[in-house]
């Protein structure tokens, strides 16, 4: 299962590259589901994950004084200088890598879905993601604090998705389908209209 996730995030990295290849430069310009990146900062940020190694990720993290705020600036700063047909080009190149940050395995698992999803809606772009695999990053964000802060806000609640045969937690149930289950999980308030139970208001107060 140590590689398990590859297949799935080169998948995930070819869809996106597709789906963003006639973008125009107003579309690049869109905000994103990131409150202050956009469409094309997103991107950035993708490819920076993608070309990432441990060794790298601690001498960069170092020097942006250990916050990770900043040290994500620089890196989409660095990745989006050339702007985006240059990020395309390199997010073509990098599509096969199987380097990442420190940290489990499904956090990019996540990351692929969550930033596919922060760049595809604000363009009206659908996309129909692996279910096994977003339930598998649900369930990794339900018992994880790590800079997402999912087991925190979903602590105490059911999340309950009605397109695939998943669940995770106890108490007042959260429903929908997977992909919805997984942004309110990891924060973003615009999934939680499309949920139903009585624990989605409960969720709203912690996102």
């Amino acid at each position: 299962m140590t590689d398990s996730i590859w297949p799935t995030i080169h998948a995930e990295r070819r869809a996106l590259a597709e789906d963003l290849s006639d973008l125009t430069a107003e579309q690049w310009a869109t905000q994103s589901l990131c409150s202050e990146w956009t469409v094309h900062d997103v991107f950035a940020h993708l490819l920076s994950a993608a070309k990432m190694t441990p060794p790298r990720f601690l001498t960069r993290f170092a020097g942006a004084g250990f916050n990770f705020n900043n040290f994500t600036a620089k890196q989409v700063a660095i990745e989006g200088a050339g702007g985006p047909l240059a990020t395309m080009a390199a997010f073509r190149a990098a599509e096969p890598r199987r380097t990442a940050p420190p940290g489990p395995k499904e956090t990019w698992l996540g990351e692929a879905f969550t930033h596919g999803e922060d760049i595809r809606r604000p363009l009206g772009i659908a996309h129909a993601y692996p279910l096994p695999e977003v339930a598998r990053a649900v369930a990794f964000y339900a018992r994880s604090n790590t800079i997402i802060g999912g087991k925190s806000r979903v602590a105490g609640l059911t999340l309950k998705a009605t397109d695939t045969e998943f669940s995770v937690g106890s108490g007042p149930l959260v429903e929908g389908p997977a992909i919805s289950l997984l942004l309110a999980a990891s924060g973003r308030k615009s999934a939680l209209d499309e949920l139903e139970g009585p624990g989605v208001e409960i969720l709203r107060t912690r996102s």
